[in-house]
């Protein structure tokens, strides 16, 4: 628990102290109510985790799906509106901003033909996702990718790129591996 506190505290330069991390930031509540509520998913108690994660999505506007799989050290900053899909994947060391969703392609056709689909995006370790990115489908973003504020991702993204617009494309293909917040860098240029 410690090494995320400290993760989300080399992140954040708003981050004060670990207590302040632990007492007002809504994403490290959500995060914890996830790993409750998936616990119970995966025991298949369906139910207890919906309950549970709608119970959080109440006291920190953040909606994870208790299905969705969470790797270490997610810091999901502000978060309010952020929506996490059901069959979403989720790297590690990721970062994650407000009003950000990871949605699937079409739920509302042909409901119980997905059901037992990969609908949701996968993210890879270390990317950063600004704040209103829609990351939709079962897309796969690589490794040390950075997805702008307000871009429409809906195609693969390859590793280490920068993504911006609506629908996203590249404008960097090389990301040094610095965290850059909000997902762009200082002298994005077309490529």
């Amino acid at each position: 628990m410690n090494d995320y506190l400290e993760s989300i505290k080399k992140r954040d330069p708003a981050a004060k102290s670990i207590l302040s991390i632990i007492i007002t930031y809504p994403g490290v509540k959500a995060v914890l109510f996830h790993r409750i509520a998936n616990f119970f998913q995966i025991a298949g108690f369906h139910l207890i985790a919906r309950i549970i994660s709608q119970t959080s999505r109440f006291f920190t506007g953040i909606e994870i799906h208790p299905g969705a799989k969470i790797g270490k050290n997610l810091f999901i900053d502000h978060g309010m509106g952020v929506v996490i899909g059901e069959t979403s994947e989720i790297g590690d060391n990721v970062t994650i901003y407000h009003a950000v969703t990871l949605g699937g392609s079409s739920p509302s056709i042909d409901s119980e033909r997905q059901r037992h689909e990969k609908r949701h995006p996968t993210i890879g370790d270390d990317v950063v996702i600004g704040s209103g990115a829609q990351i939709i489908g079962p897309v796969v973003i690589g490794k040390r990718a950075r997805i702008a504020a307000n871009a429409v991702v809906v195609k693969d993204v390859p590793e280490n790129a920068t993504m911006i617009g609506i629908p996203a494309k590249v404008v960097k293909s090389e990301n040094k591996g610095s965290f850059r917040p909000y997902g762009v860098d200082d002298k994005v240029k077309d490529e």
